[in-house]
């Protein structure tokens, strides 16, 4: 008999992608002859997310309190993540200012059709907000919220990336400290880590048919009638994200003897799994795998991704306000001097973990107005397409999480720069 080999895990997902997109128009233009399509596409694509989300908490500790212990035992080790949280502040202004430039030539709020009545959001950023989302509020980084729906209340309970992140390096760092008697402790940690690998090889085979239920609900739920008020506004956006992704990212590479082809050759397939999850989180599990398969030390990988994932944000926290501000201040009529570019750009590389563990940038772009003092009603006006950019935005951030991992591992002479893993290795981890 013989063994037939699939085809690469990017190609399986552009097929996915297609197939989605099909059944999604499908759906859209055909939703009463189909009605059950549209609610299937909804239930395979946020049952994928939820498998991928299920796994990220025990992924997230295990991985850091291994890469950690793992570090602990390096002498450069707090030099990888100095370099690490210095190149997310060099690439986060690079982009910003990429998203101003961009905002400045196109002009997208002086060509908007968009209603002038617009409610603030609900959801709103601040520089409190984010410092006291770092102290954790319990052991695990639980949290709770409660939703109204019909009269009746529903509490749901979530993990808090962030303070999971921050939880973990402090429970590693004091792993390591202990010395002798801290040893048991990491090496039932790295057991964990094996195991939950395991399970995540199982859950990443399902990754193209997620991508048929992600992307097929998108295009059935949302289409592309909604851009047409916020058309200019919606390609100053992906201009710039695209100006990012191709152009810039290439030549930090290229500037660091890396090779462009092969670095979109082993990340696409996370880029696409950010695409239609529009999750940084969810795509985390990929991201970290196919950083790794890029030669990037397993140690140093669980611990830069997951990072990454919670405050390494180029679409959502840097292109996306810096355009979407702009766009404010020139649909209001506002004028900006270089004093409140230099403002946009700063609160960018500062305040991108504020976007952490929330869907989508609303919370960075009202903490960008208020602190530019912009009306909160702007980022109203732009709700409308929020689920069709924050697919290029995810896919952003997903590329830079996996760059700047990368690129350091270069730097600092620990990447392994043979033949890169076939797509296989993926599902073995």
């Amino acid at each position: 008999m013989h063994r037939y080999r699939l085809p690469s895990l990017g190609m399986q997902v552009m097929v996915a992608m297609a197939l989605g997109l099909a059944l999604g128009l499908a759906a859209r233009s055909w939703g009463d002859a189909v009605p059950w399509l549209q609610p299937s596409l909804e239930t395979i694509g946020s049952s994928f997310i939820q498998l991928l989300k299920a796994l990220v908490p025990p992924l997230v500790v295990t991985a850091i309190i291994a890469s950690i212990a793992d570090l602990g035992q390096v002498r450069n080790g707090a030099r990888l993540a100095a370099r690490t949280l210095m190149w997310f502040a060099i690439t986060a202004a690079a982009s910003v200012t990429i998203g101003l430039v961009v905002a400045t030539i196109i002009q997208p709020g002086h060509h908007s059709s968009v209603a002038a009545a617009a409610a603030a959001p609900t959801t709103t950023g601040g520089w409190f907000d984010f410092l006291k989302g770092l102290i954790p509020s319990n052991f695990l980084g639980l949290s709770a919220s409660t939703t109204t729906t019909d009269g009746a209340a529903k509490t749901s309970l979530s993990f808090n990336v962030l303070q999971l992140v921050v939880i973990s390096i402090a429970v590693g760092i004091a792993a390591v400290r202990a010395g002798e008697a801290g040893r048991a402790f990491t090496d039932f940690v790295r057991s964990g880590l094996a195991i939950v690998r395991v399970v995540l090889g199982w859950v990443l085979r399902l990754v193209p048919l997620g991508t048929v239920g992600l992307f097929g609900n998108a295009v059935a739920k949302y289409g592309w009638d909604t851009l047409a008020s916020l058309g200019t506004f919606a390609a100053a956006v992906y201009i710039g994200l695209g100006l990012v992704l191709f152009g810039l990212y290439p030549l930090l590479l290229l500037a660091k003897g890396l090779s462009p082809r092969r670095f979109f050759a082993e990340v696409w397939p996370a880029i696409q799994v950010g695409f239609v999850s529009r999750s940084s989180i969810g795509t985390l599990p990929v991201t970290e795998e196919r950083t790794i398969s890029l030669g990037v030390p397993r140690s140093y990988a669980a611990f830069a991704v997951p990072l990454g994932a919670t405050t390494k944000m180029d679409g959502c926290a840097s292109i996306y306000p810096a355009v979407a501000a702009l766009f404010v201040a020139q649909y209001y009529g506002l004028d900006l001097g270089p004093a409140q570019y230099l403002l946009i750009g700063l609160v960018s590389v500062l305040g991108s973990a504020a976007t952490a563990g929330v869907t989508g940038a609303t919370v960075m772009l009202t903490l960008t107005l208020s602190t530019l003092g912009l009306p909160l009603e702007g980022a109203g006006l732009l709700l409308a397409i929020d689920p069709i950019i924050d697919m290029g935005r995810t896919a952003v951030n997903v590329a830079g999480q996996a760059l700047v991992p990368y690129l350091v591992a270069k730097e600092e002479g620990l990447l392994d720069e043979g033949e890169a893993e076939p797509d296989g290795a993926l599902v073995r981890a």
